[in-house]
Parts: C-alpha cells; structure tokens; sequence
C-alpha cells in the first residue's frame, strides 16, 4: 500500500505545482495580461527595463512600435540609465548602450540634474568628465541630435576637443577654458549608417530590417496572407527573432522558428528534421522561407521545404570610400589638426 501512493506522488510530482506557487504565479500572470493589454506601452518598457520575458529587448521595441509607440535612440538631455516613456515617446536608457561605463552614465545624469540641460557638444565636454571612447559612442548613437549638428561633424570634433585620458572627479576650475573652434570637414552621415551604428551599440537597428538587404526582393506576401493560403505552397521573407528546437519521437532534432515580415507581424515556422539538417539556420538576419501553409485551430504555421539566410549590405562605415572619421581617423587626424594650427 505505502508503495503504491509514493508510485501516484512520484507520478504527479512530473507536472504538479505547490498549491501556494500557483496561485501566486496566477496573480502575477492576471496582473501582467491586464497591464499588457490596457497599457501596452508602459509595459513594454517595464519589460525592458527587467530584461524579462523570453524574448530579447529588440522584441519588446518592436512590440512597443506597434502599439504606436514612437521609439527614440538614447538622448543625453532626456535619457536616463532606465528606459522611460514620455506620452507615447519611449527614449532608450543608458544602460543599453554597450561599453557605456555606468560612471559616465552617473556623471551626465547628475550634471544634468544639477546645473540643466546641455547646450551644445562644448558645453557637454566642459561640464562632464569623459574619455574620447565614452563620448564617441553617445555621438555614434546620435545622443546629440538636439544640437542639430551631424554626428559625423560632431565626431571629429571629439577628437580634437577631448583628452584620451579622463581627469580626476571633483576638481575645481576657478576659471573656464575658451575652446578652440575647429573647422571640421562636411561629413553627412546616412541612415544606413545610423543602423550600422545601432546595431554595434545596441545589438540592433532602430529602422525596419528588411532595409538592410543588399537588393529588393519581389515577393509581396505577408504574414496577414496566410490564413488563406491553408495547403498551398509560397515563398515568404521573414527577420529571425527566435528558435525553439525539440526532439522527435525517434529522437532526432527538430526546429520551431519565429520571424517578423516586412510588416512587423508574426510567421511562425515548422522544420522538421530532413530540412533542418540540409537547411540550418545560420544566425541572425532575414531569411527566404519556402514551404507549405498549415492551419490548425486558427493557428497558422509554415511546414518549411527551404530555408535561406538573404545577404545584407555592406557596411557603409568601413567601405573604402566612407568618410567616417571613426574610421579614417587614424590616418588623417593629425594633419587635420595641424592645418587648423
């Protein structure tokens, strides 16, 4: 007898949960499909902000985005460490940028909060203590679009107004420097150059994907076409969000995928071992899905036959001819600031 109820407990044990835990967890999950529904925006920024969720933060921009939310790259007069939304305006926090020294991030907020908003990139190096590295990515990220000069321009002037070693903190100038005003080359910058820098500093880019692709494709089908396609072979792009793999009964490895179209909206994809083993995914980026359309239960699916990786354009920054000083730097600085006495 006592070997038959442990053989039941052991048995539920596999999908039981503590009858506290669940109604705990049942709270949080009322609590959160309230907020997501009533207040998408918010949400979605507390999300962020928590590194939560089984998605990355470019999902929850994305999602964000298509709840009407107006998406703003990190701004040195209105950002903060924490993402933080205004109305339906969501500026991106400090602390997403990659090797932005949380020290920087304390320096500018303070001074800001202190003394008010920065004027211009001059009044920026005058009142916060920073390296030529640490300023190069606010002005690579655009966080001194107010001054409504082209960071390009303003990237050259960095160089040649900014230390490559920091002071120290808490040093008292009794009286205040006149900067040189240099006269720094045109130097127009491009949105694709923008997404370039996003990507680097972000780990994403703030535009649509699908503008990065080296050509136009020709397909015009969308994720919202599906449903009526139930049985029928396409040919469909989609931006890699996510992939879930599982085993077969037999024990061979088999792919779920989840990709964004060109519209922003969900495809969600079946590979089944022969494909996934001929066509593997290959990171990140835009893929060409060729399959059949399944429908079950209002749940539409594609059962992939080919999966291709599409190229993206080369980066702009570091083609030959790009006149970005982040990369040409090196090379002509010193001349530049000789010539300029």
């Amino acid at each position: 007898m006592t070997a038959e109820i442990w053989r039941q407990i052991e048995s539920f044990a596999g999908y039981a949960f503590a009858k506290g835990h669940s109604a705990s967890y049942a709270v949080e999950s009322y609590q959160s499909l309230f907020l997501k529904a009533y207040y998408p925006l918010e949400y979605m920024v507390a999300t962020m902000n928590n590194f939560g969720g089984f998605y990355s933060t470019e999902l929850y921009v994305h999602e964000a985005r298509m709840h009407n939310g107006i998406i703003e790259a990190t701004c040195i007069n209105t950002s903060f460490t924490q993402t933080i939304i205004k109305g339906k305006t969501i500026y991106l926090g400090f602390m997403f940028l990659q090797s932005l020294e949380s020290k920087t991030i304390a320096r500018i907020i303070n001074e800001r909060e202190i003394h008010g908003l920065f004027k211009s990139l001059d009044d920026f190096i005058e009142r916060v203590v920073i390296s030529i590295e640490q300023i190069t990515i606010l002005i690579k990220i655009n966080a001194f679009r107010f001054s409504g000069v082209n960071k390009r321009e303003l990237l050259w002037e960095a160089h040649l107004k900014t230390s490559k070693t920091v002071i120290q903190d808490n040093v008292i100038n009794l009286f205040k420097t006149e900067r040189i005003n240099y006269s720094t080359p045109e130097l127009p910058s491009t949105a694709l150059e923008n997404a370039f820098d996003e990507i680097e500093l972000l780990g994403f880019a703030l535009c649509n994907p699908f503008l990065l692709l080296t050509t136009e494709t020709t397909g015009n089908l969308r994720a919202r076409h599906l449903v009526n396609l139930e049985g029928k072979p396409i040919i469909i792009e989609g931006y890699l969000i996510t992939i879930k793999n599982t085993k077969t009964g037999n024990g061979k490895l088999m792919y779920f995928g989840t990709f964004l179209d060109r519209d922003g909206d969900f495809l969600d994809t079946v590979h089944f071992p022969p494909i996934a083993t001929k066509y593997p995914f290959r990171g990140k980026g835009i893929y060409k899905i060729t399959g059949k359309v399944m429908v079950e239960f209002d749940c539409v699916t594609i059962e992939v036959s080919k999966l291709e990786r599409l190229a993206i354009i080369e980066d702009p920054r570091y083609s030959v001819k790009s006149l970005n000083p982040t990369f040409q730097y090196k090379k002509s600085f010193e001349d530049h600031k000789m010539a300029q006495g």
